[in-house]
Order: structure tokens, then sequence, then C-alpha cells
């Protein structure tokens, strides 16, 4: 089974990022638009979970979340993958402070990994999977009108252990199952 770790936006940040985007998507047909309801921070991507991994899995992540502390983050410019010329993915930035961002992601995808789990996406680049490309394109004036976004802050205190299933979701496209979460920092005693 495929499944990612993931920070979720509050509704409140999905909402004010929607109202942005909505009046310009229209511009963009060559661009598939991610769903709302679907928009997360990637931390570690898992394209095979097997079932024998999964309870080693969920306690590794248990460990590795209460070492973190909740996050201040804030959803701000913009990029895309691989470049700007020739995009496949349009994507906003994350604003935050210092490294605990990426210590969470490291420690998140170690504990796939030390699980016996295959963590791919390579080196962790914080973003919002705004939009895909079937095929490469130029989104350079793209990145001109989300340059301008600069949205509101949120704190992140719990990660998501989400299963994803190809073709199932609205309009072909996957569906998420939120499978566990995980509350930053230590657990509450008493």
């Amino acid at each position: 089974m495929r499944m990612f770790i993931a920070l979720p936006l509050p509704e409140a940040v999905r909402e004010h990022l929607s109202t942005f985007l909505e009046p310009r998507q229209e511009a963009g047909p060559d661009l598939r638009w991610a769903l709302p309801e679907q928009w997360h921070l990637t931390l570690g991507f898992m394209p095979e979970v097997a079932d024998r991994h999964t309870d080693e899995l969920l306690e590794r992540l248990e460990r590795a979340t209460s070492r973190r502390k909740p996050l201040d983050l804030r959803l701000a410019d913009a990029g895309a993958f691989p470049n700007a010329a020739k995009a496949r993915v349009l994507w906003a930035g994350v604003e935050h402070s210092g490294e605990e961002l990426m210590r969470l992601a490291g420690g998140v995808r170690a504990a796939g990994g030390k699980s016996g789990i295959e963590v791919g996406g390579g080196r962790f680049h914080p973003h919002l999977t705004l939009a895909r490309l079937s095929v490469p394109a130029d989104v350079t004036r793209w990145l001109r009108v989300l340059d301008e976004y600069s949205g509101p802050s949120w704190r992140a205190d719990e990660v998501h252990l989400i299963a994803s299933y190809l073709g199932e979701g609205r309009h072909g496209r996957s569906r998420h199952e939120v499978r566990e979460i995980f509350t930053l920092g230590p657990p509450n005693i008493g």
C-alpha cells in the first residue's frame, strides 16, 4: 500500500489559499490542480508499505514525533519541480524558522527506513503541491502570480500517516485515508 507522512493544513489556511487560487485556476487549463481537501505538507513518501512493517512503523513514528516540537509555519513564495522552464509540478513554499521542520522530516523518514520500508522523494524540500503538468512546460508566469501569495501563519502540532489509493478518489484521483495521527512533542502524562 502507498503511504505518506504529512503535516495537515488547518481549514483556515486551506480556505485562504483556495480563495486566492480559485479565480486564477481557469487561466491554467494545462495544469491539473490538486484538490484543496487533499492539500498537505509531505514529510516522507513510502511507495510500498507491506502489512508486516506497519506495527514497527507506527512505533517508530510515535518516537520520532514525540522528540519534535510543534512548528510555526506559513505558505509563501512558489516554485516548480524540476525547474520553472520544464515544470512538472507547481508548488507553494513553506516558511519556517530554524531546523525543526528539517529534523522532523529526517526523523519520520528514518522511522520508515528503519522499519524496513523504502522511503522515496530524495532530499526534503518543504512545499505544498498545487498543480501537476502532464507535459513539462514553462511556468514562469505562474510563479510571478504565486509569488504574490502570503498565507496566514499556523501552528503544526500533529503529523498524519496517510494511505493513498490511486484512482479511487473524486474525478479518478487518489483517495487519501488518515491511518494514524501523531502529536508533536512528548506525551502529556497525568
